[in-house]
């Protein structure tokens, strides 16, 4: 049996104001070579597509919980892009509930999706995370930033990285930032109580060659977050 790795692909990587071409023809080489030996699902962020959408929406003076159905729109509609991206079969399509991801799974030795439920506070990472709990995997964020600081390091200067951290302290500092839909962070609210509750290894990662070395067994710079 292949081990299963959940990696969730922000939407700042795909398509941070027009489509990442380079990075994405990376990504996919690394992925596709990779899934000889791993079954590899990939959750969709939306991106700058889910902030125009949710941005439309509050001058709208929309309520929250349509700004939360916008945005995991844009995370599905990321989702067919890569999909279609990778010359993955339109007929096939995209999951959309876990049972159905499931099955794909046992296909296929990758799987490409959004949000799989329309809920409120639903996001890409805390759909990953959930994902990689009901897999029994391990759990990458792949985003803009190299891991965890201290504090923001594009406003401090002296922000000290941290490479390794317990779930219980990581959870400790998301749970003190307000959940806002289309909000950037390494990491959201959702999906860290959920990494927490099943002590799902989690790395945030940044450059594509340090997945590359996570996927060889490797050292790599990113943050641990594990016990």
């Amino acid at each position: 049996m292949k081990k299963v790795v959940v990696i969730s692909l922000g939407g700042s990587q795909i398509i941070p104001e027009e489509v990442n071409y380079n990075y994405l023809k990376k990504f996919k080489k690394i992925v596709l070579k990779n899934t000889k030996n791993y079954k590899i699902v990939v959750v969709c962020g939306g991106g700058s597509l889910a902030r125009k959408y949710i941005n439309a929406i509050q001058k709208e003076k929309g309520n929250v919980y349509y700004q939360s159905l916008a945005g995991i729109n844009a995370t599905r509609a990321n989702a067919r892009f890569l999909s279609y991206f990778f010359g993955f079969d339109p007929e096939f399509g995209i999951p959309h509930k876990i049972r159905v991801l499931k099955k794909y799974l046992k296909k296929r030795n990758l799987v490409i999706c959004g949000g799989l439920e329309y809920k409120p506070d639903q996001t890409s990472d805390s759909t990953a995370a959930a994902i990689s709990s009901r897999l029994g995997a391990e759990f990458i964020n792949l985003t803009n930033v190299k891991g965890l600081y201290d504090k923001d390091p594009k406003k401090f200067k002296n922000a000290k990285f941290i490479s390794k951290i317990s779930w219980e302290n990581f959870n400790k500092i998301i749970q003190k930032i307000k959940y806002k839909p289309g909000q950037h962070f390494v990491l959201d609210q959702s999906a860290s109580k959920i990494i927490l509750k099943n002590k799902i290894k989690t790395y945030i990662i940044k450059d594509l060659s340090e997945l590359e070395n996570y996927f060889k067994g490797r050292n790599f710079i990113g943050t641990k977050i594990q016990d």
